[in-house]
């Protein structure tokens, strides 16, 4: 699954979220997605995690092989 469509199921999932991609191991299928979104204040961490787990839905499931999440409540809000 390309970085882009993980990206686009997370900004979709979760609007205004700001969403950054990486590539682990440079293979295709081993990602970081570090998520800032003001939807998680107030949320613990495993509720968070679950929140970008419902945006990418059955990808997760399916192509996506293996994802490292980091989550945040963004400063600015912006």
């Amino acid at each position: 699954m390309p970085p882009e469509a993980i990206q686009g199921l997370i900004e979709r999932g979760l609007p205004g979220a700001r969403v950054a991609i990486q590539d682990l191991r440079g293979d295709g299928e081993h990602y970081a997605a570090h998520v800032a979104y003001a939807g998680f204040a107030g949320k613990s961490r495993v509720q968070q995690h679950k929140m970008v787990y419902a945006a990418l839905g059955p990808a997760f499931a399916g192509p996506l092989h293996a994802l490292a999440i980091h989550t945040s409540v963004p400063r600015d809000k912006a």
